[in-house]
């Protein structure tokens, strides 16, 4: 079987349109996961080191960020609220997760406190989430690195 040579080659092109818009759809993705991820990371907040400090071992299904300042006030979704008003932001907060299905009771609550706020301002925060029904408390620290 001979193959003839006088054939003209032809030049394959791949459409390569799906693949940059997939790509476009990706970077926006990210981008906003980036942009929810800075509300929960205030940079007025210094933590306090610690030895005991390590990563999570598993992640967090439901989590509600407060991070508390040196004076008194708490972040809660890039909002600042002095701690005495934090009890309708809680409210809110444990109406959304029963419409998404979940209950206070699973979600867990990540304070992240100034190194120089007040050990009785940060159980005042602890107090309020409580009597809206939150249990499980996560305090952050840095790690202590030697």
């Amino acid at each position: 079987m001979r193959l003839s040579s006088n054939k003209t080659k032809k030049i394959l092109e791949c459409d390569l349109t799906p693949m940059i818009d997939m790509t476009f759809q990706l970077i926006a993705f990210f981008m906003v996961l980036i942009n929810f991820t800075r509300i929960e990371h205030d940079e007025k907040i210094q933590l306090p080191q610690s030895e005991l400090a390590k990563p999570p071992l598993e992640r967090i299904e439901h989590s509600l960020t407060l991070q508390l300042t040196h004076d008194g006030i708490v972040i809660l979704s890039g909002k600042e609220v002095p701690l005495e008003n934090i009890s309708p932001h809680l409210t809110i907060e444990a109406n959304l997760l029963k419409q998404f299905g979940s209950v206070p009771q699973e979600a867990t609550v990540i304070i992240r406190a100034h190194k120089e706020a007040p050990t009785g301002t940060v159980q005042e925060l602890i107090a309020a989430t409580q009597e809206k029904k939150f249990q499980n408390f996560i305090l952050r620290a840095k790690e202590k690195v030697y």
